[in-house]
């Protein structure tokens, strides 16, 4: 499977699991609202009966202060309670969803009705019309002793009294058994939300960790790989027989491995061909070259005196040809050995290298020699250095043509490594060939001059480039020439 894949898959069960985490704490935030709507209903419930209560207490007792008193406020006190009563009741049987608590309401509402049709409005109009003579006052009296002093009016006031206790008491025991259900409820779903969070993050961890390990392990082969093939181990090899991404970019690096073996090998091959062909091409080029000067020799030591000084002129001519053919050969034997040859690493001291340097180096009349003291003392490869300074001093001083002149030696300090300079106060080079100069049998000069063979300062450059060091030079015609050239520490 591809990673892209499994991640994408891994996504998504991460998710459903706190999408499942979310929707339970939603339920319950559903629940938590339902109960305090219920809470908020049943409290409402509550007080309306006790107003219903209250309401038939007043009833109650003005009904008794009319009867006793005669006073027509008591009357309008019961009037007005009766009906609120009744708003009331139509209130709680909108409101009450529960069929039991809606029969307890509907037998208080018939005990209500019972009292006001069978007591309190007989009474109500004996009463009203005891006022207007002696017979009805007699008749009034007479019921006002067979409804209230028989004690069926304080038993159905005593009903209605149970009634509202069985009512007032089942609605609190409803609440109380809510608030229980919905207390196990937000346990039970803290404990759900804790559990699916920990094995959210552990699967997520097992996830990431799977994921991590399967990728850097890959990578962490394909970079040995990559360091192999860079230390010149062209024959690894990534074993993956997957179907992913990495697995597709481990095929690639195999076949680039082989491609390079391959290549590698081929180059190898070729650049033997060419060294035995560089020596082969040198020795067939000499023995000719030597043949020449021995016969230009011959005829000079045989017919010196024979031959007119045109003749002697052109015999010169052919000899410098010579060396500068040999002086060309032995140039490109060197250019070829760079790079090659088997390092060897001492201490060098750069004074005592310069002191070398131009000793050897051919003398010409007019020139001195400055060299920096104090020069460092490295540890390095002493022959590249030696052959770097070589090109650079015999260059200086091939080219130098004023006959009072000087050559600057001296460093500075890079951190890692250092800055060398060959200073002259000679010809000075055109910026145009500041770059050609560098360039294999590349020459300013007439190629007439045998000295001049154009490899100098391309063995400079091979040398530099192969250290992975670089030389630049600074320079205007008629103000001399600046070579300077890194070497590490």
């Amino acid at each position: 499977m591809k990673i892209s894949y499994l991640i994408f898959i891994s996504f998504l069960f991460i998710l459903l699991l706190f999408s499942i985490t979310t929707y339970i704490n939603y339920r319950q935030s559903r629940a938590v609202k339902a109960n305090v709507e219920f809470v908020s209903t049943s409290g409402e419930i509550v007080r309306s009966t006790t107003r219903f209560q209250r309401n038939i207490l007043n009833m109650v007792s003005g009904l008794r202060g009319y009867l006793l008193t005669g006073e027509k406020y008591f009357i309008q006190s019961y009037d007005s309670a009766a009906i609120e009563n009744e708003t009331i009741l139509k209130e709680l049987f909108t409101t009450i969803p529960d069929s039991s608590q809606r029969q307890r309401l509907t037998e208080i509402s018939v005990l209500n009705n019972i009292w006001m049709d069978n007591f309190a409005a007989p009474l109500r109009q004996a009463k009203t019309l005891s006022i207007i003579n002696d017979t009805n006052l007699h008749a009034f009296q007479k019921m006002y002793r067979e409804k209230l002093l028989t004690g069926q009016e304080k038993e159905i006031q005593a009903k209605l009294t149970n009634k509202f206790r069985e009512f007032s008491n089942y609605e609190y025991a409803s609440r109380d058994d809510r608030k229980d259900v919905l207390a196990r409820s937000v346990q039970n779903t803290g404990l759900i939300s804790l559990y699916l969070t920990i094995l959210s993050v552990l699967v997520s961890l097992i996830i990431v960790s799977f994921l991590a390990h399967r990728i850097s392990s890959r990578i962490l082969s394909m970079t040995n790989l990559a360091n192999d093939i860079a230390a010149g181990n062209y024959s690894v090899h990534i074993p993956d027989d997957g179907k992913d991404e990495l697995s597709s970019l481990s095929k690639v690096l195999n076949n680039m491995a082989n491609k390079l073996s391959e290549y590698i090998s081929t180059l190898k091959r070729k650049n033997q061909e060419l060294d035995q062909f560089a020596h082969i091409v040198s020795h067939d080029l000499k023995a000719p070259l030597r043949g020449i000067d021995n016969v230009v020799s011959w005829i000079e030591e045989d017919h010196k005196d024979e031959l007119s000084p045109k003749v002697n002129e052109y015999l010169r001519l052919v000899k410098e040809r010579i060396v500068r053919g040999e002086a060309l050969i032995a140039g490109i034997l060197t250019y070829a050995r760079i790079g090659k040859e088997v390092k060897q690493t001492e201490e060098v001291n750069v004074n005592r290298l310069l002191e070398e340097v131009v000793e050897n180096v051919a003398y010409k009349k007019g020139l001195r020699f400055t060299i920096q003291p104090g020069m460092p003392t490295l540890y390095t490869e002493r022959i590249p250095l030696f052959q770097v300074f070589s090109n650079l001093v015999s260059n200086a001083v091939k080219y130098h043509d004023k006959e009072n002149g000087e050559i600057k030696i001296y460093h500075r300090d890079l951190g890692d490594g250092y800055e060398f300079f060959v200073e002259d106060n000679g010809p000075g080079i055109s910026k145009v060939y500041h770059d050609k100069i560098f360039q294999i049998f590349q020459t300013l000069d007439d190629k007439g001059n045998f000295e001049n063979t154009g490899v100098g300062l391309a063995i400079v450059r091979k040398i530099l480039d192969a250290k992975n060091e670089s030389i630049r030079i600074t320079s205007e015609p008629g103000k001399g020439s600046i070579f300077s050239f890194t070497w590490s520490k």
